[in-house]
């Protein structure tokens, strides 16, 4: 699931958390994309009050993004709530 907070001011830019429930997939997970060159580990998802775990980027306005989850054992996955797919990649537009 994908939260978005559009922020204003001297740089136009979103916030999109990243969210997954705490246990599906188990282990760690990091969202990995070309806003982070693609390296896991460097946006890692981490847990809420609320029992879910999470992550916030702040991303360019008016940009689109590719980005995939990554999952302990190797497992990539999409976010079904992407604004779409594009090949084997999730896309964002913020």
């Amino acid at each position: 699931m994908l939260e978005r907070k559009r922020r204003k001011g001297g740089k136009d830019h979103t916030e999109i958390t990243f969210v997954l429930p705490a246990d599906t997939p188990p282990g760690p997970v990091s969202v990995v994309g070309d806003f982070n060159d693609w390296r896991p580990g460097t946006h890692e998802l981490r847990p809420r009050k609320d029992g879910s775990r999470a992550v916030t980027v702040a991303l360019p306005g008016k940009s689109t993004h590719a980005f995939r989850y990554l999952a302990a054992g190797d497992y990539w996955f999409n976010d079904e709530g992407a604004d779409a797919l594009d090949g084997s990649n999730s896309l964002l537009r913020t």
